[in-house]
């Protein structure tokens, strides 16, 4: 190899390493995105800081369409919360974590939501992401997407269906009238 050349082959790796360098570093310092979860700007720390979320959606031939979280885990409701108002804390909240965003973030849903999504407080000051202005929350039962483990929970946890009613889900038993809930269910823990 000539002298010339090899300069400008080493003039070249040179550029390319630094295009690399550029590139990686400016990845760094944008926001990055989880599969089916959140977007968090740089400064933001796991989901509860998500500045944008996506939720996705899964087919059981059971349960019908539902909707589903960060990593395809499914999504659920309680049927004791009242529109934008969860009754889940405590221990409750432990075993079924709420679905959580930083106030103000983007929502978006798979293209077959029949509802919209929202925000709504929680008495610990996190922000729960609703459907239909039901609240969403993560069963800790299940390990894997397509899990629907806490389908059915003490006749009051389902998994949010797709269409935003569960009147419509397929199999989903009727919600139980509110006399009866209370005194059958325990205050936490659900």
């Amino acid at each position: 190899m000539r002298p010339n050349s090899r300069w400008t082959s080493l003039a070249a790796l040179a550029a390319g390493v630094a295009v690399i360098a550029t590139a990686c570093s400016a990845s760094a310092a944008s926001p990055t995105t989880a599969v089916l979860g959140t977007t968090s700007g740089p400064t933001t720390a796991g989901p509860a800081g998500a500045t944008s979320m996506t939720l996705g959606s899964a087919t059981s031939s059971t349960l019908g369409a539902y909707l589903t979280g960060q990593n395809g885990m499914t999504l659920y409701v309680l049927t004791n919360d009242t529109p934008d108002n969860s009754t889940c804390s405590g221990s409750c909240a432990t075993n079924w974590p709420p679905l959580t965003v930083a106030a103000g973030a983007t929502l978006t849903g798979p293209s077959s939501a029949m509802s919209a999504f929202g925000q709504a407080a929680r008495s610990d000051g996190t922000v729960q992401v609703t459907y239909n202005h039901m609240p969403l929350y993560y069963y800790a039962g299940d390990s894997a997407a397509g899990d629907t483990n806490g389908q059915g929970k003490n006749n009051t946890w389902f998994v949010a269906p797709v269409s935003g009613s569960l009147t419509t889900a397929p199999t989903a038993p009727a919600a139980p009238k509110a006399t009866d809930t209370a005194a059958s269910m325990p205050p936490s823990g659900y």
